[in-house]
């Protein structure tokens, strides 16, 4: 079976991925890519690596025609506007901003500083990351994106939340570091290069709008994220910060780690005791959908170290939108994400 898909809002860093993977798919035709900014040029004069591989142009929003599955790659509260439109194009909608992220309302306007402009909307999305949500997305028609800093601290924490490790009663704290990519592809004066190069900016203390995608999706009462910019493009790792009940042992978090990436097809369980390569590290990832995790145990003071990396536009977004793709259609969860990155790079 081949899909016809088209990607609306296609000429930011999200939407050029999300063609990339899809030209590589064996079951998918991308047929359509919208900007309203770029209309009638072809799609490698934003994004060259694809020169040789499409020959599509950028047409309008206004044009789509019908299709199997939209995604949506369009700047956040915007997709909201017109959702009935989109849903009535394909039986399918992949939305990649964080407009259906959250499933209350009130929680929306908490974080985004708004009215959702589609409430009734936001319980028919299945939240983005088929970690946590596989079952649901194999009968979905819905499915929205994933915050890159949200799913990097969500897969940090969530073996260690499965098995019932932590001390709750203790403050779960997490340490992002993220590339500038992040940003998207408009620039900003944080991103004019004078300003961004060489930085590492911690440009979110407390408060990030992500922090209410983990608080949502790990059933957390707290939880405390700090963002902070680094130089590199691509990449977000982080590092949570957190303490095990009385008793826990390295034993008990390889068994943890063990048993939750052993049936995941795009976990892997980076911590070796010696060479260059013993924690995890974004850049290895970079173009690709695996999540690298790791974890260090003090046993004097029971606070676990648990690490994860990701390539933010990747797992953090794209990467993830087509994960999703895959299981909403049946097909195998791997499809056209089997790239395992550069080294060196």
């Amino acid at each position: 079976m081949t899909i016809k898909a088209a990607i609306v809002g296609a000429s930011g860093y999200t939407g050029g991925e999300l063609l990339r993977l899809l030209l590589g798919h064996p079951q998918v035709e991308a047929t359509q890519v919208t900007s309203e900014h770029h209309l009638g040029e072809y799609v490698y004069s934003l994004h060259p690596n694809l020169r040789k591989r499409t020959l599509l142009k950028f047409a309008s929003r206004r044009t789509l025609e019908p299709c199997d599955v939209v995604f949506l790659a369009l700047p956040h509260g915007e997709a909201q506007k017109e959702i009935e439109r989109y849903a009535g194009l394909a039986p399918r909608v992949i939305d990649l901003s964080a407009d259906f992220r959250l499933r209350d309302a009130a929680l929306y306007k908490k974080w985004y500083g708004a009215d959702h402009a589609a409430p009734q909307w936001l319980s028919k999305f299945v939240y983005g990351l088929p970690e946590l949500h596989r079952e649901e997305m194999r009968t979905a028609a819905y499915t929205s994106g994933v915050g890159c800093n949200a799913t990097a601290s969500n897969l940090a924490l969530y073996p260690l939340l499965c098995a019932g490790l932590l001390d709750l009663s203790r403050p779960i704290i997490v340490d992002v570091k993220v590339g500038s990519s992040e940003a998207g592809a408009s620039p900003n004066s944080g991103s004019h290069h004078p300003e961004r190069s060489r930085v590492i900016r911690t440009y979110a203390p407390t408060g990030h709008r992500h922090t209410a995608e983990v608080l949502q999706e790990l059933g957390l009462e707290q939880v405390h994220l700090t963002i902070t910019s680094v130089d590199t493009v691509r990449g977000a790792l982080a590092a949570a910060h957190v303490f095990a009940k009385p008793g826990v042992t390295d034993q008990d978090l390889w068994r943890a780690y063990r048993g939750w990436a052993n049936a995941e097809p795009f976990i892997r369980i980076v911590k070796e005791k010696g060479g260059l390569h013993r924690v995890p590290d974004p850049k290895i990832l970079a173009g690709t959908n695996y999540v690298d995790v790791g974890f260090e145990l003090d046993p004097e003071t029971g606070r676990i170290v648990a690490l994860a990396a990701i390539d933010n536009l990747m797992k953090g977004a794209s990467g993830s939108a087509v994960q999703a793709m895959n299981v909403m259609f049946g097909f195998e969860e791997t499809l056209g994400l089997e790239f395992s990155g550069l080294h060196p790079i």
